[in-house]
């Protein structure tokens, strides 16, 4: 004869779901912020970070060599400014012949400032800084725009 089967039903139902509705939820929201950033002027305080190199060597034991490499930016560097052991660098008077100097020639008393006027720093420009052994150096560039960064940082 026949025998009856007995059928139990299962809860087959799934995750996705919920998480389809979180996942909804989080989009609105995050969608909401980045509307709300532009509409009340929050990104308008973002500034374009500036792209320029600079390397530091020490060719001696008393003295390092700053080079400036250019970059992206290179066009509107019109200055640089060093200091050495958080002190204005006293710029090397006595450097290799021949050694090409932005602006003035060194003097311990321009505070490591050396400015090109309005125009842009040549790429290549080389500055000798009084620097004792361990060393911890700052780089900062001065731009056409009014803005200053820090090119380089560290020690030597």
């Amino acid at each position: 004869m026949f025998k009856t089967m007995k059928f139990t039903p299962k809860n087959e139902d799934a995750v996705s779901p919920v998480i389809g509705v979180i996942l909804m939820v989080s989009i609105t929201v995050i969608l909401a912020a980045v509307i709300a950033a532009f509409v009340f002027g929050m990104s308008g305080n973002i500034t374009k970070t500036k792209v320029v190199s600079a390397s530091i060597n020490r060719p001696n034991q008393s003295m390092i060599v700053a080079t400036y490499s250019g970059g992206q930016d290179a066009a509107t560097l019109i200055g640089l400014n060093f200091t050495v052991n958080g002190q204005p660098a006293i710029l090397g008077v006595t450097v290799p012949s021949g050694t090409a100097f932005v602006g003035s020639t060194p003097s311990p008393n321009n505070g490591g400032l050396v400015l090109n006027g309005d125009t842009s720093i040549p790429v290549g420009t080389s500055v000798y800084l009084m620097a004792p052994l361990t060393s911890n150096f700052i780089i900062t560039g001065a731009f056409s725009d009014g803005t200053t960064q820090i090119i380089l940082q560290g020690a030597l």
